[in-house]
This record gives C-alpha cells, sequence and structure tokens, in this order.
C-alpha cells in the first residue's frame, strides 16, 4: 500500500516518512513491517503491513484539501457549550481518528477557548499536543511554505 519515501500520517503520534519495509521474524512468524521515522518525537516505529489498514495510517493531506482546512479554522463553529470533562472526551475522539480536519476542529476550538479562559492543564496539554500533529503534517505537505504554515497556525 505504501512505499518508501511516502509521507503519511499516524493517529496520536503525528506525521512521518516511510524509511524502509523489513522482514523480521517475531515468534516463529515472518512478517513484512513499515519501519516509519516519526517527525515529532524522532522516533522509529514498525508496523506489520498487514495491520496498517486497521492502524488507521493514512497520506498526508495534499494543498488542495488544505484549503478546506483553513476554511474549518477561520470560519468553523465550535460547541462552547460543553462542560470541559465532554469537550475532552470529544476531542480525544476527534484526534484519535487521525484525520487533518478533526485535529484542526481541536485546535481551532481549544485556541478560541484559550482566548476566552485559562484552560487546564489536561486542555493545554491536548492544544499542545493536536497543535504539533497539524504542525508535523502541514510541514510535508507538497506546495506549502514553513510561513504559510505559521500564518495558518
Amino acid at each position: 500500500m505504501f512505499q518508501i519515501g511516502d509521507n503519511i500520517v499516524y493517529p496520536m503520534h503525528g506525521a512521518g516518512i516511510i524509511k524502509a519495509i523489513e522482514e523480521k521474524e517475531i515468534s516463529g512468524e515472518k512478517q513484512q513491517y513499515y519501519v516509519i521515522k516519526m517527525l515529532i518525537s524522532n522516533m522509529q516505529v514498525m508496523i506489520p503491513t498487514g495491520k496498517i489498514l486497521s492502524s488507521s495510517i493514512r497520506p498526508v493531506t495534499d494543498i488542495i484539501a488544505l484549503m478546506h482546512i483553513i476554511n474549518i479554522f477561520h470560519h468553523g463553529e465550535s460547541d462552547r457549550l460543553l462542560p470541559w470533562k465532554q469537550r475532552y472526551k470529544v476531542n480525544t475522539d476527534k484526534i484519535k481518528t487521525g484525520k487533518i480536519q478533526e485535529c484542526t476542529e481541536v485546535v481551532r476550538d481549544l485556541m478560541r477557548i484559550k482566548k476566552e479562559k485559562a484552560l487546564n492543564t489536561s486542555e493545554k496539554k491536548m492544544l499542545d499536543n493536536a497543535h504539533k500533529f497539524l504542525i508535523s503534517e502541514l510541514s510535508l505537505i507538497k506546495g506549502i511554505t514553513e510561513n504559510q504554515i505559521k500564518s495558518f497556525c
């Protein structure tokens, strides 16, 4: 499904690059693994090629889809009436999907709340992580400049 050099997004970890496809023997069973270099944590992840679909790993978004995401960021509506515990669960579920649209909504909503009042410690950490995930993916989109990324978030 993926090739060496492909840019991918791994939910809850951010963007990465497939560095190799290796065969490993574990418990007497040989399997092929994608070796992924994650940008945020500078760690290496190995995922069996047969489990790539169930892991929700996806290719990095393209520049065309980015226009829709910018629209979500600037013009989308936030649900400000949710208590923070419900909002935290909803936002966690959004981040777990690995979809850039969902992550963008989390960053947008938490940034809006932060402007009105202080976020609690859990939401501060969530905003920081979601922001890192978003920036890591944006940095791999072909055709986008560093200045565009900075102006976006």
